[in-house]
């Protein structure tokens, strides 16, 4: 009776192992997010090469577009963007977007974050809803500011006070560097 137990509890391990397997993939390789290996709701645990791919992941994606849907990892370089709804890790391409939650690099020409940032943003233009970090850029635009720097030609954090004082007052913003602690 006891190894009738053990096995039957071994098999129904192994059963609820095998589920959990089929949900995430080790490789992706796509055309459009219709047009892949696998569905664009499978969890890539891997590599993802794409020309166009949309899919949660904990991967490292190559592309001309890469897509992370869900609460994603992983290092993306774009040839041409990077989006996601919420990353943690390195997005390299000429524009990132996230929708939700950024934490690590951003690098680009444009990057963009319409939730929170925590880490790194390099480009030309930096964009966070919320930023806890460094925006090293031309323009870097933080909408609000927990603890942040920003390094650049123009830098703008709102919250700032810092032209309260002057007719028609300008922009809470500052020339090289800005900050909020």
């Amino acid at each position: 009776m006891k190894k009738l137990f053990f096995f039957v509890c071994v098999v129904a391990v192994m059963a609820f192992t095998g589920m959990a397997m089929a949900e995430s993939e080790p490789f992706q390789l796509s055309l459009t997010p219709d047009v892949a290996v696998h569905d664009k709701s499978t969890r890539i645990e891997g590599v993802t090469l794409n020309i166009w791919g949309e899919n949660p992941q904990s991967a490292l994606a190559l592309g001309f577009v890469n897509g992370s849907t869900g609460d994603s990892t992983g290092l993306s370089w774009g040839f041409l963007i990077n989006y996601a709804d919420s990353y943690k890790g390195v997005q390299w391409a000429p524009v990132n977007y996230t929708k939700f939650n950024f934490m690590g690099w951003q690098s680009g020409i444009v990057n963009y974050t319409e939730g929170s940032t925590k880490g790194l943003q390099t480009g030309l233009v930096n964009y966070a809803g919320h930023l806890t970090g460094l925006q090293l850029g031309f323009v870097n635009y933080a909408e609000r500011a927990t603890s942040a720097v920003q390094i650049g030609l123009i830098n703008i954090i709102p919250e700032n006070e810092w032209f309260t004082g002057l007719p028609e007052a300008l922009a809470p913003g500052m020339v090289i560097v800005n900050w909020r602690f």
